[in-house]
């Protein structure tokens, strides 16, 4: 039992000491969002014929060297290209122009073609149309553990899972804060896959506890 302790009680401290460090990284650096979310610049290029992304990821490379960059094919025949970085100097736009104008035999004229901001993407607003859904499913479920396992104690049932719930997306939290992983399009699978997880963990225990409280009674 005293192994079993200890174990528990260097988990628990593992736990804290990655939530307190996350919290404070949060609150000092914030989270690493991908450049889709980010406050970020963008050129519109009408090309007048269709264009290969890799042609432009190229010419991308040479003139905004180290940087992330978004290709995009827009507009119905996929004939304008759209190029977003964190940051496109007005030289950085000339050379860009003037490159695909070579590649193209195109006459872009580089005054013309708007430098726009895209504004930051809040970390609520990404999450915010999974709120409702996410919250529905929570409560059905607990709904579900409460009676499933109502030798248990149907509120201390209640207690545990949503506590192991809350401190298993803590945690990923602030992993991925520590970590730097960035804000992307797999976050919200991701988030699900630590849910389900949780809630499996839980079951599995419960299950333990019902087991051995059912071999007491007998």
């Amino acid at each position: 039992m005293k192994e079993i302790s200890q174990k528990t009680k260097i988990v628990a401290l593992l736990v804290a000491i990655i939530m307190i460090v996350g919290l404070i990284v949060t609150l000092t650096v914030g989270f690493n969002f991908d450049l889709k979310y980010q406050q970020a610049k963008k050129i519109q290029l009408y090309l007048e014929k269709n264009f290969e992304i890799a042609d432009i990821k190229q010419i991308t490379s040479e003139v905004l060297p180290n940087e992330k960059v978004m290709i995009q094919k827009v507009e119905v025949f996929e004939d304008t290209v759209s190029i977003i970085a964190k940051e496109i100097s007005e030289e950085q736009r000339n050379n860009l122009v003037n490159k695909i104008n070579e590649k193209y035999e195109l006459e872009l004229k580089a005054d013309q073609i708007e430098i726009t901001t895209i504004p930051h993407t809040r970390g609520r607003d990404i999450i915010k149309p999974y709120i409702t859904p996410f919250l529905i499913a929570t409560i059905l479920i607990l709904v579900y553990m409460a009676v499933r396992y109502y030798k248990l104690g149907m509120i201390k049932t209640i207690l545990k899972t949503g506590l192991t719930v809350v401190l298993a997306q803590a945690v990923l939290a602030s992993v991925v804060v520590i970590t730097r992983i960035p804000i992307d399009r797999l976050t919200i699978p991701l988030v699900l896959i630590v849910y389900v997880l949780s809630l499996l963990g839980m079951t599995s225990c419960l299950e333990k506890e019902l087991s051995q409280k059912k071999e007491e009674e007998e």
